[in-house]
């Protein structure tokens, strides 16, 4: 509450998946339903792979070894040593190329093809969706968990929520859920993403998908993404009312005003790719340029907002 009095709204409301399963992020429940599934109906898979620019990937390695089985992580030139150490200390092989995200999913999918092994990536492609769809299916326990508190029926509590996109697969799961739970009584829904990284915006003024010509140089790693994913750009587009991006010093300052909280509000220790929805909602409040927005959503002092870290 101290927080939305400091930008001059109603209230804030933030899901925080920061202890979820011990992995400091919200990406295990996609990852292990996929692979729960997988073994359902192929118990005798030996080898899971899959690319990632952080998350996704120990996600996939947590998710292997409880089922254990051996993965192999294929991460882009730009990874941190501390995401490749937290994702190997999850059990999994860890091989860093030298080429970019997107190019980094090709090799996966390829030497995945090429040695038998099974794919495990949230990008969906023509021919490769059931995949993809379960790991944003495993998403939706994050917004079925709060259909006691805001996602109450008949309308939601949360007048706009603001998702964070790489590939865009969390914020997919999430626009269908609130399309298919509310329809027309569904809240306003933001996308954010790094400026550096565009791939939603690049494909809205395409009108199609297609991969961002950005410089990929953003702090905001876990959505330091290309292409969207197939599956979730058709949600999107048909669900999303704002599609915006933002400069890594919105995530930076998101961060501080989580860890230090106004008043008596709660301590919230984010990354920077998990305070991408406050950094959105900083810079509509606070930047001349995104000014226009807040009359587009109608942002007063009684809005509130839902954010995920």
């Amino acid at each position: 509450p101290n927080l939305a009095r400091k930008y001059g709204i109603g209230n804030i409301y933030v899901k925080d998946e920061s202890h979820r399963f011990g992995l400091n992020a919200f990406k295990g429940l996609g990852a292990s339903y996929a692979i729960h599934k997988v073994l359902e109906q192929n118990p005798d898979v030996g080898i899971f792979c899959t690319a990632t620019d952080g998350n996704h990937g120990k996600a996939v390695a947590w998710a292997v070894r409880i089922s254990g089985k051996k993965a192999v992580i294929f991460v882009p030139n730009d990874t941190t040593e501390d995401r490749i150490r937290a994702i190997s200390n999850e059990g999994a092989e860890v091989i860093q190329t030298e080429s970019n995200y997107d190019i980094t999913c090709d090799i996966a999918v390829e030497t995945s093809a090429k040695n038998g092994w099974q794919l495990v990536q949230d990008t969906a492609l023509e021919n490769y969706i059931e995949i993809p769809a379960q790991i944003m299916a495993g998403y939706l326990t994050m917004l079925k968990e709060l259909e006691d508190s805001l996602n109450i029926m008949p309308k939601p509590k949360a007048d706009i929520v603001f998702l964070q996109a790489g590939v865009g697969s969390f914020a997919g799961s999430a626009i269908w859920y609130y399309l298919n739970r509310y329809g027309i009584n569904r809240p306003k829904i933001v996308i954010v993403e790094p400026s550096e990284a565009d791939g939603i915006i690049a494909s809205f003024k395409a009108n199609k998908r297609v991969g961002s010509e950005c410089s990929f140089n953003t702090i905001m790693a876990g959505l330091n993404c290309g292409i969207p994913s197939l599956t979730a750009w058709d949600i999107i587009k048909s669900g999303a009312d704002i599609s915006m991006k933002v400069d890594d010093i919105f995530a930076e300052q998101a961060i501080r005003e989580l860890y230090y909280p106004q008043g008596g509000d709660t301590r919230i220790i984010a990354g920077e790719s998990g305070a991408a929805g406050l950094a959105g909602l900083i810079a509509i409040m606070k930047t001349s340029g995104f000014k226009p927005l807040i009359k587009e959503l109608n942002i007063s002092p009684e809005s509130r907002i839902l954010l995920f870290n």
